[in-house]
């Protein structure tokens, strides 16, 4: 897969946007294979592991907030917004569903 996408780039490198969207298509490809295939009983651990990576995501939205000017900061603001959105409802649906694993 690396190489297509190698192969890829070397022959859009006039046009980005056409790479980055390829990527961003094959993502989600990914991701729907991947969400798919979990067990219900793997989804809080899999929750907590993505509240990380959302982690991540919201320094990166800072980071490009801060440092392009115009349409980008208006994008990593979005991003920031969004991020910590999803940051702070991962840890609420994971703190609630291991509520509900404590004895009475």
């Amino acid at each position: 897969m690396f190489y297509a996408l190698h192969l890829l780039a070397a022959s859009t490198a006039a046009n980005p946007l056409v790479l980055g969207l390829t990527i961003f298509a094959l993502a989600i490809f990914v991701g729907i294979e991947i969400i798919t295939k979990i067990p219900p009983t793997l989804h809080t651990p899999l929750m907590s592991g993505s509240n990380a990576i959302s982690g991540i995501t919201l320094v990166g939205a800072v980071l490009a907030s801060g440092e392009y000017p115009g349409f980008a900061k208006l994008l990593g603001f979005i991003a920031i917004i969004l991020a910590t959105i999803n940051v702070v409802g991962g840890f609420l649906v994971t703190h609630r569903m291991l509520e509900k694993f404590k004895s009475r």
